[in-house]
């Protein structure tokens, strides 16, 4: 694993079977947790779709929707920041390499933009495990206006 979550013990761990439907229920837990420990709403929509985006991608690409697979969902909060971990048992990919997806000749394209926003959306983000684990950070802080 990476740097940041061997230093994390995580509060909240859910492990569900690769099928496309249980993105629901990641959805259900990073809720809880946003609620939980009073994520400020300008940071709500950031954490949901990295997340989900993170979560999307462990069931399609890491775990092709095999649901022998298990897909890892986990929290922990830390200081000022909420880190939350997704974990697949596939073979990983090559994250640092991806196609740009704000390039013309990937624009049309339908995949290839999960990533892409997961780094945008999170205050941090690292792979580790080969790329079948990411981890992301989040502040707890409101955005200054």
């Amino acid at each position: 694993m990476g740097a940041l979550t061997e230093e994390l013990e995580f509060t909240q761990r859910i492990d569900f079977p690769a099928k496309a439907e249980n993105i629901a229920l990641a959805e259900k837990l990073i809720d809880e947790a946003c609620t939980k420990h009073q994520v400020h709403e300008s940071h709500y929509g950031n954490i949901l779709i990295a997340l989900t985006e993170a979560v999307n991608n462990a069931i399609h690409h890491g775990n092709a929707l095999d649901p022998s697979r298990s897909v890892t969902l986990a929290y922990e909060v830390k200081d000022d920041k909420i880190f939350f971990m997704v974990q697949d048992q596939g073979p990983g990919f090559d994250f640092e390499n991806l196609p740009d997806p704000t390039d013309p000749q990937n624009i049309e394209k339908p995949h290839g933009r999960g990533v892409f926003l997961m780094r945008a959306l999170a205050d941090s983000v690292e792979f580790s495990d080969n790329g079948s684990t990411v981890a992301m950070a989040f502040s707890l802080q409101p955005v200054k206006e």
